[in-house]
């Protein structure tokens, strides 16, 4: 859609610039790095001057804002879990902000509510980001966010009274809580010399020097103890659990995105007396060369889930009375499926989940043996919720796909076989899903790899080219796009076109081999496979390339950035959301050192070329048989994980680089929103402005049609 659009002319610091190994980069834009400075603030309100009219001007704004809420507004709950004698569960009711813990005696009794964060504030951006209940259900820890940073405060809830405890506890990120079994205190996870002033989502700094520290409820944070630090390797976070028994404390400290090490200590022995002082940690693993997650034990022999020689990962069981690897025990081998996760349940079992092509398989095993007893029926979909405890006889799950909304299973275990029965069966109004389908293709990529991807669509789609699609991917972080409902995918395909997922090399769908045929010195594989599937879907006649919208976030906004550099001329549109734009510099701010396990670093000379020749911010040029297509950048004031400056310091850049352009009359454009961080606990009013104005751009800037 051609566009007369007069773009603002930020200030260009030529004299701002990096040196790289003897390669001096200019870098003009430098000063939108600092978010609070006028000049920022003042750039931030130009694009938003320039976009939200457009978006606004949609004729079927209204429209889409309002169907779009009426099919969100559905009952959304999460698995039920069971802590001491009673029942704990998530609830919204539909166009809640946030979503409500409620409590019950029994599955059949009356909920009551235990902490609701709708009346925490006014517009709904105070989110529960955390929750751990003691090992008898009496006490709460929950931690709360504010306006979406990752920065939360503890608070401890009287599961009876309903009253909190005095006490707070600051400066708390990338943290569980992990409470003693005599349920008198947490493990926690702190940044003590971070400024609480700055710990606000608006700081940038780089957090260094983690430490686990323990807190007894009903006592001052100033009287924590200090159990754990690494003095050696302030970019460690230290997480923590604690085995079944309550006896071993494991720490597991990680300093990327990508395998930890694994430490314990017996807390009979080392706090006899109390925990007093810091503990001495028994070494287990002390080489970044796997994944360590415990699972469960039997006295002093602990089940760990592992990638370790391993590459679908497996359990092994560690005798902690002699934890050296060759005397590890392999109690459930790697099979040719991807072992997700593994759990202990009613005393004897575990519960294992595997992922077979992208979607997910679920057995009950003899904890003892590691045998299968027992598989249970699944539909093509995820296990997208769990909740079972060695304590229990009981368990939880729910099941979900692209048009399956979510039914809520309860499984019996106290029997020769378990017992199935579905607890809750989440219905959405307006959705019908007998009037969709979903077909899983695996198209070539340029090397020949077959990569899978997820189309939904309704069953009258005609495949003739002349569809609408929105593209999304990921493939970074091990992490991996199984099936899922969301109502943003089915208000796409209900009122505009198709939707494809495509699982890209990089992903967690295959194992650590598919991971690290994506990642660092492969992650152009990532982009290719992503590039691919846009390429199958147009040969496909499944939608046109200009009609052809790709989409993603946080890495997946990197994706979608670096591939529209890459090859403009394949998509209409490119909407990048909290995207990684300047891979030279992301391991300067907050926490985006622990991302170099999947990017490299540029201060590594051998890393540095292949980052310069895909970062997005980098790789910006008009090109001459093509025009860019029609660009929206999605970020917030409070994202304290990608910083603002990464999405800032990219559109201002395509903007000069294509402003005098006669060819380039498709819009580029940014949205900035306030009170947001990278996107957990964000409001469903926010959630749903933002994905009103997504749908609007395309609109626009595609020219498709909103169909009822």
């Amino acid at each position: 859609m051609s566009q007369s659009i007069e773009y603002p002319a930020p200030r260009r610091d030529e004299s701002a610039e990096d040196d790289y190994h003897g390669s001096v980069l200019k870098d003009p834009y430098k000063w939108m790095e600092n978010p609070d400075s006028e000049e920022t603030k003042n750039f931030v309100n130009e694009q938003n001057k320039i976009s939200a009219p457009f978006i606004n001007s949609c004729e079927e704004r209204e429209t889409i804002k309002k169907e779009l809420t009426d099919l969100w507004n559905y009952e959304k709950y999460g698995c039920p879990h069971k802590e001491g004698s009673k029942y704990f569960f998530s609830k919204n009711s539909g166009l809640q902000n946030q979503s409500v813990i409620y409590v019950q005696d029994s599955l059949e009794a009356e909920p009551k509510v235990l902490i609701d964060p709708n009346g925490l504030s006014d517009d709904g951006t105070v989110s529960l980001r955390a929750t751990s209940w003691c090992h008898d259900g009496s006490i709460l820890a929950y931690g709360l966010s504010k306006s979406g940073s990752d920065w939360t405060t503890l608070k401890f809830r009287n599961v009876e009274t309903g009253q909190d405890f005095e006490e707070e506890i600051e400066k708390v990120k990338f943290s569980g809580i992990t409470w003693t079994h005599d349920n008198k205190g947490v493990f926690y996870g702190c940044y003590p010399d971070h400024d609480l002033s700055s710990a606000t989502g608006k700081d940038t700094k780089s957090h260094e020097n983690q430490k686990l520290y323990y807190h007894r409820v009903g006592t001052k944070q100033e009287e924590d103890v200090l159990c754990v630090e690494f003095t050696e390797q302030p970019k460690w976070m230290i997480g923590a659990q604690i085995s079944d028994c309550g006896r071993y404390l494991f720490v597991m400290p990680s300093q990327d995105c990508k395998y930890n090490l694994l430490y314990f200590c017996d807390l009979e022995s080392v706090a006899k007396d109390g925990i007093v002082a810091k503990f001495a940690l028994t070494e287990i693993v002390t080489q970044f060369e796997a994944d360590y997650d415990f699972v469960t034990n039997q006295g002093p022999k602990c089940v760990f889930h592992t990638n370790k020689g391993a590459q679908n990962f497996k359990l092994v069981t560690i005798d902690l009375a002699n934890p050296t690897e060759s005397n590890w025990v392999d109690l459930v081998p790697e099979g040719s499926d991807v072992l997700e996760w593994a759990t202990g349940v009613a005393g004897d079992k575990l519960v294992t989940c595997y992922m077979h092509d992208v979607k997910n398989t679920m057995q009950l095993r003899d904890l003892s043996t590691g045998n299968e007893s027992y598989s249970f029926p699944m539909d093509i979909g995820s296990v997208t919720g769990f909740s079972g405890d060695i304590r229990h006889k009981e368990m939880f799950y729910k099941f979900s796909s692209q048009i399956t909304p979510g039914t809520i299973y309860h499984i019996d275990l106290a029997g020769a076989v378990p017992e199935s029965k579905v607890l809750i069966q989440t219905k959405v109004s307006g959705f019908d899903s007998s009037q969709f389908k979903v077909e899983q293709v695996f198209f070539p990529s340029k090397d020949g790899t077959k990569i899978p991807m997820f189309i939904t669509m309704r069953k009258d789609f005609v495949p003739d080219g002349s569809s609408p699609c929105l593209l999304y991917g990921y493939g970074g972080f091990s992490i991996s796009l199984t099936p899922y409902f969301s109502p943003v995918h089915t208000f796409f395909v209900q009122h505009f076109g198709i939707m494809a997922i495509a699982n890209m090399r990089g992903g967690g769908e295959y194992g650590e081999k598919w991971s690290n045929s994506g990642r660092q010195a492969n992650l152009q594989n990532c982009l290719t496979d992503f590039q691919c599937a846009a390429e199958y879907l147009i040969a496909s006649k499944y939608t046109q390339k200009e009609k052809l919208t790709i989409y993603g976030g946080s890495h997946g906004g990197m994706l979608v950035g670096a591939c529209t550099n890459q090859r403009p001329d394949l998509y209409g549109a490119a909407i990048s959301a909290v995207g990684v734009m300047d891979m030279l510099r992301f391991h300067k701010f907050t926490v985006g050192y622990a991302w170099v396990s999947n990017y490299g670093c540029s201060d590594v000379e051998g890393e540095f070329q292949n980052l310069l020749g895909i970062s997005p911010l980098h790789n910006i040029k008009e090109r001459d048989d093509c025009q860019y297509p029609a660009v929206l950048l999605l970020t917030a004031d409070h994202d304290d994980r990608v910083v603002p400056s990464h999405s800032l310091k990219y559109i201002a850049t395509l903007q000069n680089a294509l402003n005098a352009s006669t060819k380039q009359t498709n819009p580029l454009m940014i949205r900035v929103d306030t009170k947001s961080g990278h996107g957990a606990g964000k409001p469903t009013s926010k959630s749903i402005e933002e994905y009103t104005d997504l749908f609007c751009f395309l609109v626009k800037s595609l020219g498709i049609q909103y169909r009822k």
